[in-house]
């Protein structure tokens, strides 16, 4: 495995910058070989000998970073384990490599694997990856380079709240009737003169990719019922199920949204108690996409077990459908959206759609290889009054899909 002219400009680039600031952030474009750039960082050593290398990414993705780590041919211990692991770990090692570091970015306060990496730190210089450095806000920044000693924040501010006196327009807003602090509002031109002397950048384009993302919005025809549900719901605020006599609860806008993202898509859950009600989708994959090799992400349980009953030669391992010339790759968004090839698909189709933006711009790229000449076709399976399409328009324009989003829908459909 060797790496092409661009990524070896590229670790050139990462090199240097590690070994003055001990941070690098290779914030490069999904699928152009990040995985083997960090790991050729780390066996060319910077500052000093990466003897004890530690790469925190997705589980997902364990397989195929310790596949390119043999292919590579490199000698350096490494260990590869997913951001639940980060807590049996100790500070060991004298360079971490976080991958999809834009899931440290939670804000005000850091997230629980966020505290355990800064743990595991020590004093080793550290690689970030992504993709999609901040899909929301540049207030993800901050809480990325926190784990380390070295970060740019680190001399003048102790923690986020003081951050961001001096980096975000703090607005008000309220939350459940509570007025609380809107710390997304960053400004943007002054964290990027921040932290654009540890970034090195690399696009599809300049990596010589030759195939790029065609999507396609496919609107259906779903069980009428299912508009008829969502309209007792949004006027009576509750409706007692005719055959089990469960009772749906609609009664605050949180509820109705999560129900009618449910429903658009024919499943429901009722507490602990899951049910189909339309498979019109599964139905028109199932008809429309004989033939072809596909992968089909759902985003609720009950989606899965309705889209595994109709392909019964499914996996969600992506090595194996990879290796097959018949199988339905069959995983859930939000597990499987990142770290993961499925270059060999003909077509991946969405069954529903996450509200995160960050999940939406990983899905797209898991087609991707830089050896593909075809487009990689990627369908949006939608209701055709649905909630599916709101919510596109929103992670579109890289905005997480928000109560505010759904209000215009329910204004506009009913």
């Amino acid at each position: 495995m060797i790496l092409r002219t661009e990524q070896r400009v590229t670790v050139d680039k990462a090199k240097k910058i590690l070994s003055t600031l001990g941070i690098v952030y290779l914030a490069c474009e999904i699928r152009v070989g990040k995985t083997a750039m960090s790991l050729t960082i780390a066996n060319e050593g910077v500052r000093k000998k990466y003897d004890r290398v530690l790469f925190v990414t997705k589980k997902l993705a364990i397989p195929s970073i310790e596949a390119d780590y043999k292919k590579l041919g490199y000698k350096y211990h490494l260990r590869v384990i997913n951001y639940e692991q980060l807590g049996k770990e100790t500070p060991y090692y004298n360079l971490i490599i976080a991958d999809e570091c834009h899931g440290l970015g939670a804000f005000a306060k850091p997230s629980l694997r966020t505290k355990e990496l800064k743990r595991v730190m020590g004093s080793a210089d550290l690689i970030l990856m992504s993709g999609t450095p901040y899909p929301q806000t540049p207030s993800q920044v901050f809480h990325q380079f926190w784990p380390s000693e070295l970060s740019p924040f680190a001399s003048k501010y102790k923690n986020f709240y003081a951050w961001a006196k001096d980096y975000v327009v703090i607005k008000k807003k309220f939350v459940n009737g509570w007025q609380i602090n809107d710390y997304s509002h960053a400004k943007e031109d002054k964290v990027k003169e921040a932290i654009a002397p540890y970034l090195v950048t690399l696009s599809q384009e300049q990596a010589g990719f030759s195939s790029f993302v065609d999507e396609e919005i496919i609107e259906i025809d779903i069980d009428p019922q299912m508009y008829g549900l969502m309209k007792v719901l949004k006027k009576d605020k509750v409706y007692r199920m005719k055959k089990t006599g469960d009772t749906i609860v609609s009664d605050t806008p949180v509820k109705m949204q999560s129900l009618f993202h449910q429903i658009s898509s024919g499943t429901v859950k009722i507490e602990d108690k899951r049910y189909t009600l339309d498979t019109s989708k599964a139905q028109y994959i199932k008809d429309n996409f004989r033939g072809k090799k596909i992968c089909i992400y759902f985003l609720f349980i009950q989606e899965g077990e309705v889209l595994r009953s109709f392909f019964p030669n499914h996996t969600d391992i992506p090595e194996e459908f990879n290796n097959s010339t018949d199988k339905v790759f069959i995983r859930q968004v939000v597990s499987g959206s990142m770290g993961v090839n499925l270059s060999t698909a003909d077509v991946l189709i969405m069954y529903n759609i996450p509200f995160s933006a960050a999940i939406y711009w990983q899905v797209r790229g898991r087609m991707q290889v830089h050896e593909r000449t075809i487009a990689s076709k990627m369908v949006w399976l939608f209701s055709k009054h649905g909630l599916e399409r709101s919510v596109y328009n929103a992670v579109l324009r890289k905005k997480d899909f928000t109560l505010d989003f759904f209000r215009e829908y329910i204004k506009e459909l009913f």
